[in-house]
């Protein structure tokens, strides 16, 4: 059960810090927005919105960026960190005017990107944290998208201080996509908050296919991490969460293994050496080395194994051949052998591929450098 330990650790890094940094800075912009002579006079527009009347933006987009990044590199624990760092509190009380403002309110892009269940989520959020009534009233008026997007441009301008929107990609294979980036644009402009999207590298795409998009999706991109310092730190320290009875200490040979498994990804270095262990325990090896490690990326991540590219890819058809080729008497194998030179041969004189006339051969294994 201590192993679940592992899954807390985090070690900050430069993404880390990018992160903060842009999230705070975000924050602070939107909130100095908020109870200016422009922001009253927008909560007039928004209310006509509300009423299904022609309505205007007038206050401007405070911010709006994306966080793009590998799956599992750690972006929504960096968000989480960052904010719970920036926000003591989760509601700022301010005096003259009154009001109750929420710093971050995260929500999912839902997986059809329907813009009319991100803004009653976005409304449903709210209600959770100031025990309001937003989204109970929109669900009772049976509010138009229009209608909705005034209700929330009028609660975000009020209550929200930045908006995440985490799982952004969604956007890319939905009919809905373009329409729900052009409502969160529309609720950047009536309401003055910052909006982060945050997503893969599949959405970038999306993003460069219109200037509109593109100019909305300005931010941070990040990729899996390389073999440097930090990851090398990072493994030192989660090998340091042993919960076996023989403890084993971090060797480079360790370390590049687990980098050449995981392909930089944190969270399937932190699932390795967790699943290790725990065969390591059940099976009563109690030691956490190389042998329970491929145990755990054999047993535990095959279904990975396709976005994973170990040093040395070995094909398993090939594999096969080549067992069945070694029962072959041996007079075969020295036919073969004594034709490498005719092959040598041919491929000079006909100027044809050497390695295109082994193959037809013998079986190749091919090793990536």
């Amino acid at each position: 059960m201590a192993l679940a330990d592992l899954y807390t650790i985090y070690i900050p890094s430069q993404m880390s810090m990018e992160i903060y940094s842009k999230l705070y800075l975000s924050l602070l912009r939107s909130i100095q927005k908020k109870q200016t002579t422009i922001s009253v006079r927008q909560q007039y527009e928004n209310r006509k919105a509300i009423k299904g009347r022609e309505y205007t933006g007038i206050i401007g987009g405070s911010d709006s960026f994306t966080i793009i990044g590998t799956s599992g590199i750690g972006k929504s624990s960096a968000i989480s960190r960052a904010i719970s760092l920036i926000t003591e509190y989760r509601i700022i009380e301010t005096q003259n005017p009154y009001a109750k403002i929420i710093p971050s309110v995260t929500v999912q892009c839902p997986f059809d990107s329907s813009v009319k269940g991100l803004l009653l989520e976005i409304l449903r959020k709210v209600d959770e944290l100031l025990d309001s009534k937003y989204y109970s009233n929109a669900l009772r008026a049976r509010a138009t998208t229009d209608m909705l997007i005034g209700s929330v441009s009028q609660v975000a301008m009020n209550h929200i201080g930045l908006l995440i929107v985490d799982e952004i990609q969604n956007v890319v294979n939905s009919k809905n996509g373009k329409s729900l980036i052009g409502s969160l644009t529309q609720l950047i402009n009536n309401s003055g908050i910052s909006i982060c999207m945050v997503g893969t590298p599949e959405c970038e795409q999306f993003f460069e296919s219109a200037m509109q998009l593109a100019r909305r999706s300005v931010g941070l991109t990040y990729s899996a991490i390389s073999y440097d310092d930090y990851f090398k730190a990072f493994c030192k320290v989660l090998f340091g969460y042993q919960y076996v009875r023989e403890k084993t200490v971090i060797t480079d040979v360790i370390t590049e293994w687990l980098y050449e498994h995981s392909s930089g990804i944190i969270s399937i270095v932190v699932s390795l050496i967790h699943d290790a262990q725990e065969i390591a325990i059940i099976g009563g090896t109690e030691i956490l080395n190389l042998e329970m490690l491929n145990q755990a990326y054999e047993q535990r991540m095959k279904l990975l194994h396709s976005y994973i590219n170990p040093s040395i890819v070995k094909n398993k058809s090939t594999s096969k051949t080549k067992k069945k080729e070694s029962a072959m008497p041996s007079e075969n194998k020295v036919d073969k052998t004594i034709s490498i030179s005719a092959l040598v041969t041919e491929s000079k004189d006909k100027g044809l591929d050497l390695i295109d006339l082994l193959r037809q051969h013998f079986t190749i294994i091919e090793v990536v450098t």
